[in-house]
């Protein structure tokens, strides 16, 4: 082997090491090799890509979503069957079962509870503690980061409104450099955009302990995703993806990152029609807001299961255009570590974390 090759295989393995240090406080939290956890995405991280993720030295998290606690436990069971490896459930603070969910994750010893879209009632965060369950919440801004780690989470997870699915308003750059610098008691994992081992690397040292990462696996091999979504998103470019638009601050809709289809410009004509309706007089103000509310209901199945990406909800974050192929996880995952420590190695240098 030639000297420089040589050189530049240690380069390589040297830049790894730097790598597994950068996010270790992260992988040890997991318990996984690496530090890259799974995006919870309704219909697409069930037992198949969550299992995948997590054998492939990543974390998978299943995405409960509207699953009564019957069906979640299924999940639950589903996954193990396919992976002794660890993962997390994602559970959504709204559900009208929660407390049922949660007990349903201590039964079969899920190690991570993920309590998303909304600040966690008390009981469900003591029933996750008590149970001894890990809890990771969601932290939009500093000031909710530190009231959710006094409350009792484990760890955060930071999102950016480059995220596909529901988003908040700020981006993941903004939040990590009003985060990230402040919030060392816990664990904290940046989402929202990334597509590249490179992007990771600079989060992680800025003090991220790792990242989580949902667009890039949508289309993986082992998604049960309807070839025409994966096809969508292996077509579609970054600025494809952009959130709902509100067309009457009376009628308030929740922002929703997705590809522009057809769906999504006759969402504009029935908020339109749907407030002409209410001007008349024909339609309640509630009557008007559950009309909006109502138009994407069943719309993410028929995307993802039944492959209509025209009518139905393509929920996609801005890293979509880096999505360009089907590609097994353990793939794509591996690409992700060789960027971050091929960005390493051209340092010529060593990183012993932040």
């Amino acid at each position: 082997m030639p000297p420089e090759a040589a050189s530049e295989d240690d380069r390589l393995a040297a830049a790894r090491l730097d790598l597994d240090r950068l996010w270790e406080r992260g992988a040890r939290f997991l318990g996984t090799r690496y530090a890259i956890m799974g995006g919870a995405m309704t219909w697409v991280s069930e037992r198949h890509l969550v299992s995948a993720i997590s054998n492939a030295g990543g974390f998978g998290v299943i995405a409960c979503g509207a699953m009564d606690p019957a069906q979640l436990e299924a999940e639950i069971a589903g996954t193990q069957a396919l992976t002794e490896r660890p993962f997390g459930v994602n559970l959504i603070t709204m559900h009208p079962q929660l407390d049922d969910l949660v007990r349903v994750c201590l039964a079969a010893r899920v190690g991570h509870v993920v309590l998303a879209g909304g600040i966690p009632p008390g009981s469900a965060v003591r029933a996750v503690k008590d149970g001894g369950a890990r809890l990771v919440c969601f932290a939009p801004a500093l000031v909710l980061a530190r009231r959710l780690v006094r409350s009792g989470a484990d760890a955060l997870v930071i999102e950016g409104s480059e995220a596909g699915g529901h988003i908040g308003p700020v981006s993941l750059t903004v939040l990590a450099q009003e985060i990230l610098p402040h919030m060392r008691e816990v664990p904290v994992f940046v989402a929202g955009g990334l597509g590249r081992g490179e992007a990771i690397l600079s989060y992680l040292e800025m003090g991220a302990a790792g990242a989580q990462l949902g667009t890039r696996f949508a289309a993986a091999a082992e998604s049960i995703a309807h070839p025409r979504f994966k096809q969508a998103f292996i077509r579609a470019a970054a600025r494809d993806a952009l959130p709902s638009v509100q067309l009457d601050e009376r009628f308030p809709v929740i922002p929703v990152r997705g590809l522009v289809n057809a769906g999504s410009k006759r969402f504009l004509q029935h908020q339109a029609a749907t407030r002409d309706r209410f001007e008349s007089g024909e339609l309640t103000r509630e009557a008007a807001q559950l009309a909006i509310e109502h138009f994407w209901a069943g719309a993410l199945r028929r995307a993802v299961i039944e492959g209509d990406v025209e009518n139905g909800s393509v929920m996609a974050g801005q890293s979509v255009g880096m999505v360009t192929a089907e590609q097994p996880t353990a793939t794509i995952i591996a690409e992700l570590i060789a960027q971050a420590s091929a960005a390493l190695a051209a340092r010529g240098g060593h990183h012993a974390g932040p």
